[in-house]
């Protein structure tokens, strides 16, 4: 027997509203930014501190959040997560300084990162094999849509008196929805058995409440118990590997290789933002629809190798194809010097940081230009290119064909990192992640490799700008593809197939092998068979 046909789309709801939050969330400061800077005059700094509020609240969700999840259950965190979200929206809608700017932004930022861990985790409890590797992946697709309306809802607002406060305050529309549908879901999996018809959704997962199960502490995770230490490596592994290949970054610094090949002034910024939004909802979407086909392990190890030769693409052309010299925070320098608002005069006067490099052959120049340049924010290296920056245009357009061709070729690359990303990485870490815990763990685990998440996310983003005045732009591209290539065989000797098996399955194959290296290898051999775990319902 199917489902009753109201329980999958509410479990489809909540993830895809739970992505459509936090991507939104993520992009919209990107629209948000030149309207807020003209009026309150903030200064390079501010913004910087301004956007990485949000990391910030997020790295701090992380560090707790497991605790709340396992304690007072996923769908309370959820819900939860929802209200501290609306309230840090009507801070942001009402603000009238900085502070409360920087309140509202960390109050999301803590909301967003708390409810995409609780999220994730409670689809992939509460649905049975065969649908819980699209629910999931389910969420990564929402956090592409919602980066796409962003910039859409930026677009439309970018004109209207106050309008940075509409931006902000829409983020409660998905929040709201996400938590009417949670309503008439089930707290967690074990209350499957009071609710019969939940039960063939379970796929045989259900267990009676008060069932006898091992207890787990925080420490565990560390050591050789059910072969925990392994399930950390496994976790550890993908979340750094996916922030350390460099995706946000290459993102970020993709209206400059726009520009270089030939797409000026305004459109470079609309093609970086819109365009690769476009091709990452694409992506993903392939990959909800590859996951429970093709498995867990052929999209990471597909989308690894492509990002370590495209990411290193880049790299080579752009020792041969000059480059710009980066985005400026400053968008509309002149007009804000004008405004007279305090601190607009700080924004021509921010302290001399390292000029970017330029390629011309195979000697790295660098540049200066009339304006100071000055760093970009890092929360932009979270989701996507920020229209709001502009680049300035250094480098003259130049006729060889064999150039022409050498740019067209980056800007291939550049589409193919980002799609590779999103269907192997992006999707597939939050779905490996909510699987392979025990349930009494499950929330602190989680928690934990996510906020190594959000501290690479924060080191990779304030290191950019001076690796770059350090090494160069093509040197830090190679690095991300060695990286890249570590990071494919890590997947390969230590990521495990987990496609087709109930959580219970996956949990007793970790407990059997010892060592991951091991599992993995013989899980990835044809064949297999495993024994369905018999579970007792309510009589």
């Amino acid at each position: 027997m199917g489902c009753p046909p109201p329980v999958l789309p509410l479990c489809a709801s909540v993830s895809l509203l739970g992505g459509l939050t936090f991507g939104y969330e993520l992009a919209v400061i990107s629209g948000a930014l030149l309207p807020l800077q003209l009026d309150f005059g903030l200064s390079c700094s501010q913004q910087e501190l301004l956007v990485g509020s949000l990391l910030l609240g997020g790295l701090l969700a992380s560090l707790g959040g497991g605790f709340l999840i396992d304690h007072y259950g996923r769908k309370r965190t959820i819900l939860g997560s929802n209200l501290v979200l609306l309230a840090g929206s009507l801070s942001l809608g009402l603000a009238g300084s900085l502070p409360w700017l920087v309140l509202g932004r960390l109050a999301v930022g803590l909301a967003i990162s708390l409810s995409s861990m609780a999220c994730c985790i409670y689809v992939s409890e509460l649905v049975g094999p065969r649908q819980r590797g699209v629910l999931v992946s389910l969420y990564e697709a929402g956090i592409t849509m919602g980066i796409l309306l962003s910039y859409a809802l930026n677009y439309a607002l970018a004109s209207a008196p106050q309008g940075w406060r509409h931006m902000f305050g829409w983020a409660a529309a998905p929040a709201l929805l996400q938590s009417l549908s949670l309503l008439f879901l089930p707290a967690h999996a074990e209350e499957t058995a009071m609710y019969k018809d939940l039960i063939p959704l379970q796929g045989g997962e259900a267990t009676m409440p008060g069932m006898g199960r091992p207890r787990y502490t925080f420490l565990d995770l560390f050591r050789a118990r059910d072969n925990m230490r392994g399930r950390t490596t496994v976790g550890l592994g993908l979340v750094l590997f996916q922030q350390l290949t460099g995706q946000p970054n290459v993102l970020c610094y993709a209206s400059t290789i726009f520009h270089s090949v030939g797409f000026h002034g305004g459109s470079s910024a609309v093609l970086a933002s819109v365009g690769l939004g476009m091709v990452k909802v694409a992506a993903t979407l392939s990959a909800m629809g590859l996951v429970d086909r093709a498995g867990r392990r052929v999209l990471l190890l597909a989308g690894c190798s492509l990002m370590a030769l495209t990411v290193s693409g880049i790299g080579l052309v752009s020792f041969v194809v000059p480059m710009d010299s980066g985005p400026s925070c400053l968008a509309m320098p002149n007009a804000t010097q004008k405004t007279g608002f305090p601190g607009g005069s700080g924004l021509l006067n921010e302290p001399s940081l390292p000029p970017m490099p330029r390629s011309r052959g195979r000697q790295w120049e660098p540049v200066f230009t009339t304006a100071q340049k000055t760093k970009f924010h890092p929360g932009a290296a979270v989701a996507t290119p920020l229209p709001a920056l502009s680049t300035t245009s250094l480098v003259s357009s130049d006729p060889s064909p064999e150039h022409t061709l050498l740019r067209w070729t980056a800007l291939i690359c550049l589409m193919t990192f980002v799609s590779a990303f999103s269907f192997g990485f992006g999707p597939v870490t939050w779905l490996v992640l909510s699987e392979i815990y025990p349930g009494e763990v499950r929330g602190r685990a989680f928690a934990f490799c996510n906020s190594f998440n959000w501290a690479a996310n924060l080191f990779i983003s304030l290191s950019f700008l001076d690796l770059i005045g350090a090494i160069g732009l093509s040197w830090i591209f190679l690095i991300y593809g060695l990286t890249a290539v570590l990071g494919l065989g890590f997947i390969y000797f230590f990521v495990p197939e987990t496609k087709g098996q109930s959580l219970a399955e996956i949990d007793q194959q970790f407990q059997n092998s010892r060592f991951t290296l091991s599992f993995s290898h013989r899980k990835s051999s044809a064949g297999i068979q495993y024994s369905r775990i018999k579970v007792c319902s309510a009589p």
